[in-house]
């Protein structure tokens, strides 16, 4: 069962992150998730049972939701990155999340508040790929493209509690 993390507005935060323990566990598995127990446990002077045990719950509370692997786009011979905001036509909001969701150039799809309703990542090899891939889309809806240029923030995870 998940826990919900609430914050300091009077809402409490999950048990597990109220235990400075955890937050150091969870610090040194942000900064390197391939970490072995053995050498996490040493880090937090703690023994590989107790730290694999916490850890573990972590995980079954929702806090800690899996490991990844993170590709170099640009390494795969996909140099062109583009975020692409789509408004859906009336009646077709599930095609355009279906369509994404089939998609392999389509990393991630976002489902936003305002006047689109999502918001696409996409990896190509060139622009020439752009328009065919536009094109599946605009079947469904209007959409907005914009090519990333560079990330001064590459995607990290979010503060912990006491990092905000």
């Amino acid at each position: 069962m998940k826990s919900k993390a609430k914050r300091s507005s009077g809402l409490q935060l999950p048990k597990e992150l109220q235990d400075p323990r955890n937050l150091e566990l969870i610090r040194h598995l942000r900064a390197d998730p391939r970490i072995a127990i053995s050498a996490l446990a040493r880090k937090v002077k703690m023994s590989a049972p107790a730290v694999k045990e916490r850890v573990q719950r972590l995980e079954e509370a929702g806090i800690i939701q899996g490991y990844r692997l993170e590709l170099d786009p640009a390494a795969l011979g996909l140099p062109v990155t583009a975020l692409v905001r789509v408004r859906p036509m009336p009646g077709q909001l599930p095609r355009i999340a279906k369509l994404a969701q089939s998609l392999p150039q389509v990393t991630e799809c976002h489902r936003i508040t305002g006047e689109d309703c999502f918001l696409v990542k996409l990896h190509l090899e060139s622009l020439d790929g752009l328009d065919r891939l536009l094109d599946r889309f605009l079947v469904f809806g209007q959409t907005t493209t914009s090519i990333l240029q560079s990330s001064p923030v590459p995607s990290r995870g979010p503060p912990l509690p006491d990092e905000r």
